[in-house]
């Protein structure tokens, strides 16, 4: 018997281990935590010429920044649901540092354009507090589901090769998103055309 549980203890410690470490855990709630708020402060107080208004015809308004950050919210948590579901790779580990990861996603001088059609904005909400309350709500899941999880989100990759990202990396990915559209929010705000009221 003691035998049969010593086998059984080594066979569950790899699955055991792979799940978050307390720095793993706390760097990314603290992450999502501080966009969280930077987002919805962006979004506070805005009139409806405010958020509507666009630098130029070719640049997104706050609103349309908004519904992409919201509807990215989504598709991220889903994407890393997926990866859950690919085959476990416990012998592998991402080439790149997280820190870098989120150092990438929130930086503007590179610019991006939304491969996803399903994250376009269309208008879908005509209000900040609209696109708050869903974005809230979609956070909070998030965060919960990184306070709780015992997934094993180091384990899981969207793909092979040395760029591959880990479910986790997608997480930190995520909240570094939502830092890089405040960051535009902020220069849409800053532009001099921009609504008084």
């Amino acid at each position: 018997m003691k035998r049969f549980l010593t086998a059984l203890w080594l066979c569950l410690l790899p699955a055991c281990s792979q799940t978050l470490t307390r720095g793993e855990r706390d760097y990314l709630m603290s992450q999502l935590h501080a966009t969280r708020k930077m987002f919805l402060d962006a979004l506070s107080g805005l009139s409806d010429a405010q958020w509507r208004f666009k630098p130029s015809p070719d640049r997104w308004s706050i609103a349309e920044c908004a519904e992409h950050v919201a509807l990215t919210e989504d598709f991220i948590f889903q994407r890393v649901q997926q990866l859950l579901k690919s085959p476990a790779q416990p012998d592998r580990k991402a080439a790149r540092e997280d820190q870098a990861i989120y150092q990438e996603g929130v930086d503007r001088t590179r610019k991006q354009q939304v491969s996803e059609p399903a994250l376009l904005p269309k208008g879908r909400w005509a209000s900040p507090e609209q696109v708050a309350a869903y974005f809230r709500q979609r956070r909070d899941r998030t965060i919960s589901y990184v306070e709780t999880t015992q997934d094993p989100l180091r384990i899981h990759f969207d793909r092979p090769g040395p760029e591959a990202l880990d479910a986790y990396q997608w997480l930190v990915r995520l909240a570094a998103h939502t830092e890089r559209h405040v960051a535009q929010i902020e220069e849409i705000k800053s532009d001099a055309r921009f609504p008084k009221r």
